[in-house]
């Protein structure tokens, strides 16, 4: 009970700070405020979204529930009338965001497993609940999801979903495997973004000549 107490917390933080990450992509974009709000509200539910009509837990969580879209509008908010403050928590801000996005994986995936979908696809769908958002939010901005390139972001989601799913063919407890999963991914996602840890890209044209 604590443990789904802990996650729940965890889950709204999560919420926050992806609502954040998408409501600052349309302060800088120059968006009027609705324009702002649904940047906010798509990067933080439309992961989650995706997962249940994947899954069919019809209708999805963040539709039948008010409370996240909720949380959304007003981490929108204050991302639209206190954003040169918010600049100044960037690093804070890319920590929970972390955190958020392995949270939101291994409850992805074990959402998922709970509705009996196969381990591998719901490691997939794991991952998916936690870049989504960002995915869609990318894609209303004009801009390559940063999910596709060499950023340790997806594949950070999917080793932290890839926990769960292995845990839970083992028989391990699930207090057990989520913890870990989050941990996984939260250490990836620091090692790219203080180490910069990334994926093999290919050098195009204009790279040739960098040195």
């Amino acid at each position: 009970m604590v443990t789904a107490g802990l996650i729940h917390i965890l889950d709204i933080i999560g919420t926050v700070v992806f609502a954040l990450s998408g409501a600052v992509v349309g302060v800088r974009r120059r968006m009027d405020l609705f324009g702002i709000l649904v940047l906010a509200t798509v990067t933080a539910v439309v992961g989650g979204i995706i997962r249940d009509v994947v899954i069919g837990a019809i209708p999805p969580a963040s539709v039948k529930d008010w409370h996240n879209p909720a949380i959304a509008v007003a981490a929108g908010l204050v991302a639209f009338f206190w954003h040169p403050w918010i600049d100044k928590l960037r690093s804070p801000v890319l920590l929970f965001d972390a955190l958020g996005l392995g949270i939101f994986a291994v409850t992805g995936a074990q959402k998922a497993l709970e509705y009996a979908i196969t381990p591998a696809s719901a490691a997939v769908l794991g991952m998916i609940t936690g870049i989504g958002g960002g995915m869609v939010r990318d894609v209303l901005t004009a801009e390559v999801p940063s999910v596709l390139r060499e950023d340790l972001y997806a594949v950070a989601a999917l080793a932290g979903a890839l926990v769960v799913v292995v845990g839970n063919a083992l028989g391990a407890p699930v207090a057990l495997t989520l913890l870990p999963g989050v941990a996984l991914c939260f250490f990836l996602r620091l090692m790219a973004i203080y180490r910069g840890w990334r994926m093999p890209f290919t050098r195009g044209a204009d790279d040739r000549s960098r040195p």
